[in-house]
C-alpha cells in the first residue's frame, strides 16, 4: 500500500518495538540469482520483527532451486522472487508453480526486477496470483521492510483462519474477482457486494473515490440498496448526515470506523483513496473480524492492481501532453468503427501539420506544445462531437468518424483562419491530409491506418496543403516505389550502380572540354532505370549523401585517371544534391577528396538545380563562395525549369548556365532563332556568366547556337553517355563530332 515516506518510518518503528520474545521465526524465501541481492535483502532485514518474530532468510539462486525447497517446505510467509533469472519469465513460471502445481496459496508472493522493461504486463498480473510487485530501486530498506510485514500479517491472517474454510474461500473467491476488473465502476461494485456478502448483511452501501489532493471533492463511483440513486453524486451531498460524516471521518483520520454502518479506508498510490460504506446492524463478532482484516488486506492490493492497470492504459493508449488518445487508442476505436459501417459510413482522415517542426524548433518546443492544443481546441469546436480525434504522431492528429461529416472542405475549414496564442499575434498554419472511406474490404485497422498514410504521404509530396482521397493506385505504386528502393538499395550495397560521363564540347572547334558525370543503373544487360525514378526515392529515404558522396569519389578518380590523355582544364561535372549542400562539412569534404586525388579545383565543377533557390540562399552562397575561391567552378543545371529568380541568380556565385534540352530540342528545335535559349544567354551575359546548351542533336541546332555566343554543347550529336573504358576509346578515336551523330542510340542528354 503507497503510504508517504513520513507514515512508512512511523509504521516501522511502530513494528520493531514489538515483543520479541514470541517463537519460531517467519521464513522469507528470497529467489534471485544475483548473489548481492541475497546480502542486501539479509542486511536490509537483519534485527528486525515482525509481530514478535523474528525473520530467517534463506537464500535460492533460481527458479528450479526455489521449487524444490518450497516441495519440501511449504512452511514459508513470504517469498521475495525476481522476475529475471535463468530466462526472461523464468519468476513467472515460478509463480504459476507455486499456486497451481504446489497448490500452495498462503505463501505471500512479492515480484521484484532490477529491469522494469521486463514487468509482467497487466494481463500477467490478472493471470497469476501475485500479491506485490516492485522494482529492485523502489525497494529501500523501509519500502522492503514494510511490503514484507503486510505480506506476513496477511499470511499470518491467512494461516489464522484456514480452520473456518469457508470464510477464507469466500475472501480469496473475492479477492481474485476483485483483482480481474480493471475499471473503476465494475471495481467498486463488486467490492460493496463483496464486503456485504462476507458480514451477511443485504447489500446496501456506496463507494467513495478521493483523490487525496486538497480541496478535492470526494465523489460517490457506485451505491447499492438505498444509496442506490447517490451513484455519481459528491459525497457532500449525501442526504444521511451521519452517514455522510463518519465516511467524512474516516478519510480524514484513514481509519475504519464502525458505528451507525462500517466504513472502510483503502489507500492507494498518489495520494488517491477510496472509503466503502455499508450498512450493518449487528456487532462484528473477533472471527468477523479477522475475517475482515484478511479480506481488507487483500481489497487493499486489489486495488492498488486497479490503479497499475489505469496506469498501464493510460501509457498505452493516453497521449500524455495533449490528453487525447494516442496510436494505440485510435487503432482501437478504428476496429470498433468498422463493424458500424454498415450502419452508417465511417471515413478516417490524417492531419499533418506543414513545417510544424521549423516552428517547433524556431519558436520553441513550449510554444510548439501551445500550437497541438490550439489546433486539438479548434478541431473539437468544428468536428461533429461523435468525430473521435486522436494524436498519432508528433505532428500528426486521426480523425475517425461519419462520412459524411469528415470531408477535405470540413478539414481545409479547420484551419482556414489564423490561430491566436497568448494573445499573440495571429498564426496562420496549414495542413496536408490524407482521407479514406472504410469500405467492406477492409479487415482490419492496420490496413486502414496504412492506406491513409500512403494518401496523405502523396499529398505532402504533391499537394501540399490540400486533402488526398485514397485511391488503390496510391497503394499500388506506393508499393512499386517500396520495391523500387529495396532493389536500389541492394544495387548499392553490391556495387551494381555505374557512372558513365557525357563530353563537354567547345562549340567553336568541337574540342572536349569537359564531361558530366552520370549516375547509371543497369538491371540487365542495356536496360537501365531512369534517374528520374531512383534518385528522388533514395532522396526520400535519406540515401542521397552517401549515394553522392560516393559518385564524387568515382568522378574525381575517373578524372585523375585521365591525367594526359586530356587538356590540364579539362573538367569533370558533377551532379549535387541539396541534401549534400546542406551537410555541414560538405566545403571541406569535396575540397579535401579533390586534393586527396592529386587534382586541382578547375579540373571540378559542380552541378546545382534550381531548387537551391528555395532553402537557405544565405548559407548556400557562403558555401559555394568558398569553392569558388578553391578554384572549382558553379553550374546551374536546367535553367529556366526552376525557382530561380533574378535577384537571386546575381547573389548567387555561379559560373555557368545550363539551357535545358527543352529550349533546344524537341518542339524547340523548330523555332528559327531557339528564343528561350537566346532569352537564357542574354541573361547570362548581363551576368557575365558561361553557357552550356543542353540536348544538341543536329548540325543546325549547334550552327545557330555557336552564332548566338553559346560556348558550350552537350548532347547526342557529340556522343551519348559512355562508361569509362568507351570514354576513353571515344578520346584516343575522336573524329570531328557531327560525324559521329548517326552512331547514337541512347543516353538521356
Amino acid at each position: 500500500m503507497a503510504e508517504s515516506g513520513d507514515d512508512l518510518m512511523v509504521f516501522a518503528d511502530e513494528i520493531k518495538s514489538e515483543d520479541t520474545r514470541a517463537s519460531k521465526p517467519w521464513k522469507i524465501l528470497v529467489v534471485d540469482d544475483d548473489p548481492d541481492v541475497h546480502a542486501a535483502t539479509r542486511l536490509a532485514l537483519k534485527g528486525l520483527t515482525v509481530e514478535g518474530r523474528s525473520l530467517d532468510v534463506i537464500d535460492a539462486y533460481s527458479a528450479s532451486e526455489a521449487l524444490a525447497i518450497l516441495k519440501q517446505d511449504g512452511d514459508y510467509s513470504v517469498a521475495l522472487i525476481d522476475v529475471v533469472m535463468e530466462s526472461d519469465d523464468a519468476g513467472l513460471g515460478l509463480v504459476q508453480e507455486i499456486r497451481n502445481t504446489l497448490n500452495n496459496h498462503s505463501i505471500r508472493l512479492i515480484l521484484r526486477t532490477g529491469q522494469p522493461g521486463f514487468a509482467p504486463e497487466s494481463e500477467t498480473i490478472r493471470r497469476y496470483d501475485i500479491n506485490d510487485y516492485k522494482t529492485k530501486s523502489e525497494l529501500t530498506r523501509v519500502r522492503l521492510f514494510t511490503s514484507i510485514a503486510i505480506a506476513i500479517r496477511s499470511y499470518s491472517q491467512i494461516k489464522q483462519l484456514e480452520a473456518n474454510q469457508d470464510g477464507l474461500e469466500r475472501i480469496l473467491a473475492a479477492a481474485s474477482e476483485l483483482g480481474r476488473l480493471s475499471d473503476m465502476d465494475r471495481f467498486a461494485a463488486s467490492l460493496i457486494r463483496q464486503l456485504c456478502d462476507l458480514l451477511k448483511e443485504p447489500r446496501s452501501g456506496f463507494v467513495v473515490s478521493c483523490s487525496g489532493a486538497k480541496g478535492a471533492e470526494a465523489f460517490i463511483v457506485s451505491a447499492a440498496g438505498r444509496f442506490h440513486d447517490t451513484k455519481g453524486g459528491l459525497l457532500e451531498d449525501l442526504p444521511d448526515t451521519g452517514v455522510r460524516q463518519q465516511v467524512q471521518q474516516v478519510l480524514r483520520e484513514k481509519q475504519p470506523l464502525f458505528q451507525a454502518g462500517l466504513g472502510v479506508y483503502f489507500p492507494g498510490t498518489d495520494g488517491q483513496a477510496i472509503v466503502a460504506y455499508v450498512d450493518i446492524d449487528h456487532a462484528l463478532s473477533t472471527e468477523e473480524q479477522r475475517l475482515l482484516e484478511v479480506f481488507c488486506s487483500n481489497v487493499a492490493v486489489a486495488f492498488e492492481n486497479l490503479q497499475l492497470y489505469h496506469s498501464i492504459e493510460q501509457l498505452a493508449y493516453q497521449d500524455p501532453l495533449i490528453g487525447l488518445p494516442n496510436r494505440n487508442g485510435f487503432v482501437a476505436e478504428i476496429e470498433q468503427r468498422i463493424s458500424l459501417n454498415a450502419l452508417q459510413p465511417q471515413a478516417v482522415v490524417l492531419v499533418d501539420l506543414d513545417n510544424f517542426s521549423y516552428m517547433n524548433s524556431v519558436l520553441d518546443e513550449a510554444f510548439g506544445d501551445d500550437i497541438l492544443r490550439a489546433v486539438v481546441q479548434r478541431m473539437r469546436s468544428q468536428l461533429d462531437h461523435s468525430d473521435f480525434i486522436a494524436r498519432v504522431g508528433g505532428d500528426v492528429f486521426g480523425v475517425v468518424g461519419n462520412a459524411c461529416d469528415l470531408t477535405p472542405e470540413r478539414i481545409a475549414g479547420i484551419f482556414a483562419e489564423p490561430f491566436t496564442l497568448h494573445q499573440n499575434e495571429p498564426l496562420r498554419i496549414s495542413a496536408t491530409s490524407g482521407l479514406i472511406l472504410l469500405k467492406s474490404e477492409f479487415r482490419c485497422a492496420t490496413e486502414i491506418l496504412k492506406n491513409v498514410g500512403v494518401a496523405l504521404k502523396h499529398a505532402k509530396h504533391f499537394y501540399r496543403g490540400k486533402t488526398v482521397l485514397f485511391a488503390t493506385e496510391l497503394a499500388d505504386a506506393a508499393r512499386d516505389r517500396m520495391h523500387l528502393l529495396s532493389r536500389l538499395r541492394t544495387a548499392f550495397s553490391r556495387e551494381h550502380l555505374k557512372l558513365h560521363f557525357q563530353p563537354f564540347i567547345r562549340l567553336r572547334d568541337g574540342a572536349a572540354v569537359g564531361a558530366e558525370c552520370l549516375l547509371r543503373w543497369e538491371v540487365e544487360p542495356g536496360q537501365f532505370i531512369s534517374p528520374d525514378q531512383f534518385i528522388p526515392l533514395a532522396e526520400q529515404a535519406g540515401m542521397m549523401v552517401a549515394l553522392g558522396d560516393w559518385v564524387t569519389s568515382g568522378a574525381l578518380r575517373w578524372r585523375a585517371g585521365l591525367q594526359g590523355q586530356v587538356a590540364d582544364d579539362f573538367r569533370v561535372a558533377i551532379n549535387m544534391s541539396l541534401m549534400q549542400l546542406r551537410e555541414a562539412d560538405f566545403v571541406e569534404n569535396l575540397i579535401g577528396n579533390v586534393q586527396q586525388h592529386g587534382l586541382k579545383g578547375q579540373h571540378v565543377e559542380i552541378e546545382l538545380t534550381e531548387s537551391i533557390a528555395a532553402d537557405d540562399v544565405d548559407g548556400i552562397i557562403q558555401k559555394l563562395t568558398q569553392l569558388r575561391d578553391f578554384g572549382i567552378s558553379i553550374a546551374m543545371d536546367d535553367f529556366g525549369t526552376g525557382y530561380s529568380s533574378l535577384s537571386i541568380l546575381n547573389r548567387l556565385p555561379i559560373d555557368r548556365l545550363k539551357i535545358d534540352r527543352s529550349f533546344v530540342s524537341g518542339a524547340a528545335a523548330s523555332q528559327p532563332r531557339f528564343d528561350m535559349a537566346h532569352t537564357i544567354m542574354e541573361i547570362a551575359d548581363n551576368f557575365q556568366m558561361k553557357v552550356i546548351a543542353e540536348g544538341v542533336e543536329t548540325e543546325h541546332q549547334r550552327d545557330v547556337l555557336n552564332g548566338m555566343g553559346c560556348q558550350e554543347g552537350q548532347g547526342f550529336l557529340f556522343s551519348q553517355a559512355l562508361d569509362e573504358v568507351a570514354f576513353s576509346d571515344w578520346l584516343l578515336s575522336k573524329t570531328p563530332a557531327r560525324s559521329v551523330a548517326g552512331h547514337i542510340t541512347g543516353g538521356n542528354r
